[in-house]
């Protein structure tokens, strides 16, 4: 496992984070996710609906209409086929077509290896500021800075010490040395509570399942 200190919850600088696509649902943002190819989005498995998520990229606020912005359609989903509810939370999303890219619209590479001691982090996402539902009017991001090895190598999966995302960020990033090291798996019971850690999907433990899925596809 690897142990993170969590410091304040910033706005991102407009289109710094181009990679970042909201998942929503009848015009509501539901979970977040990653480009990670063109017409391919990287999020979590837990978000998975019975309905086509509507993928929204090149934004930095989801009220605006921004020129930058491009919408697209998920036409299928990817789960791994070991999630149980907990475990493998890690999903891949097929798009109708290829995102443009942009300097607002970028992918983002997957990050191989450990995470050393100390690496500068950060999470990304639309989400609940707050614990009462009220969802971010632009791009958030927190800092995370991580303390220890993992205790395991196959341990699939990267805690932080205090809670830093919450509702509406699932599927979402944790970035490390500017590639995606995690993907937003559940979070404590309550924002910013030390005795209930954040839990990322390790995209490491994956990277053999998400080049099968993008090579077949």
């Amino acid at each position: 496992e690897t142990m993170a200190d969590i410091f304040i919850l910033i706005d991102s600088a407009p289109h710094s984070r181009p990679y970042m696509a909201s998942l929503q649902i009848q015009g509501r943002p539901n979970c977040g996710g990653v480009l990670v190819r063109e017409d391919f989005v990287l999020t979590a498995a837990h978000c998975a609906v019975p309905l086509q998520y509507t993928v929204v990229v090149g934004v930095n606020s989801l009220s605006g209409n921004e020129a930058t912005k491009q919408e697209l359609t998920a036409v299928r989903s990817f789960p791994h086929p070991n999630y149980d509810g907990h475990a493998n939370d890690i999903m891949l999303l097929k798009l109708n077509s290829k995102v443009q890219l942009t300097e607002a619209v970028q992918l983002i590479a997957l990050k191989t290896g450990r995470i050393n001691v100390a690496t500068q982090c950060l999470t990304v996402g639309w989400g609940d500021i707050g614990d009462n539902n009220t969802l971010a009017r632009t791009l958030q991001e927190v800092n995370v800075t991580t303390l220890s090895q993992p205790a395991s190598a196959r341990t699939p999966t990267v805690k932080c010490l205090v809670s830093s995302f919450l509702k509406g960020d699932s599927g979402g990033p944790l970035v490390c040395d500017g590639a995606t090291a995690g993907v937003v798996s559940f979070s404590g019971r309550k924002c910013g509570d030390s005795k209930t850690p954040d839990v990322y999907t390790r995209i490491s433990s994956f990277r053999e399942w998400i080049r099968s899925v993008l090579n077949n596809n």
